[in-house]
């Protein structure tokens, strides 16, 4: 196992074109996905952990923090947590930090991906996509470059904690309500990709078709990376302009571990 260890969860690439990126400006790294309950658990011979995520409903991914739990870090380890959203960093630090304590964390923004809810092009600070990639790049070699100095972070008390965490509480409702409003038109090929890129094996191919179940968790991958745009989750994904990163390809996506050297 490399020294650097970084676990990500990512649902179009955001995150994961993160999580290599530091692992690049750290001299390298082995990136474990935490999409799905993890083969490797046990990183105590790691000098430095790491952990790339998304905030989802005012929080980390439910599924990120109980794959978490699982995991057996050294107390000597320095441990990093970076959280992207569109906007507000919400409690997913916090809730990290309570399950496996941070050395330093770092709230970012990139594109919103949840589409139904703002276009992709929504972020603060303002700015297009190809400003918001390059603006990713260059603080993934400022968190990897406080990350190599051992870096520590103040403890602050989140803002908004509260609403955030009542929204962060509601979220699996939401979404798997939202989920009933998947629509797969009649331009689906039965390529596939959904099915491949859903971290929970909520998607099935029945007579050529894509089919869509509730047990979702909103990272939109499916509608995202559909190259028939054969997805929809109400009129307004119809409307807006798909987005997923471009440098993650769904191999990496889907990849239960990968090699950054």
């Amino acid at each position: 196992m490399h020294e650097n260890v970084i676990f990500f969860w990512s649902g179009t690439g955001n995150c994961l074109d993160m999580a290599k990126n530091i692992a690049k400006a750290m001299g390298g790294a082995d990136l474990i996905s935490l999409r799905k309950k993890p083969e490797v658990t046990d990183v105590r011979s790691a000098k430095r952990v790491g952990f790339v995520f998304p905030c989802h409903g005012g929080g980390a991914p439910k599924d990120f923090l109980e794959h978490a739990k699982l995991l057996q870090v050294s107390p000597e380890s320095y441990v990093f947590g970076v959280s992207q959203s569109a906007s507000y960093p919400g409690i997913g630090l916090s809730d990290l930090n309570r399950i496996i304590p941070l050395n330093y964390w770092k709230a970012v923004t990139h594109q919103c991906t949840c589409i139904w809810l703002f276009p992709h092009q929504l972020m603060v600070p303002l700015m297009t996509p190809k400003m918001a990639q390059k603006r990713s790049e260059k603080l993934s070699k400022k968190i990897a470059a406080d990350v190599l100095a051992g870096k520590v972070s103040k403890r602050e008390k989140p803002s908004r904690v509260f609403l955030n965490a009542g929204e962060n509480a509601a979220w699996p409702m939401i979404v798997k309500l939202k989920a009933k409003g998947f629509k797969v038109s009649d331009k689906c090929v039965g390529c596939g990709t959904c099915v491949k890129v859903c971290p929970r094996g909520n998607i099935q191919l029945k007579g050529g078709k894509a089919v869509i179940g509730t047990d979702c968790i909103q990272c939109l991958g499916c509608l995202q990376y559909c190259p028939a745009e054969a997805i929809s989750l109400g009129k307004v994904t119809d409307k807006r302009e798909h987005y997923y990163n471009k440098n993650v390809t769904i191999h990496e996506l889907t990849s239960e571990k990968l090699e950054v050297r």
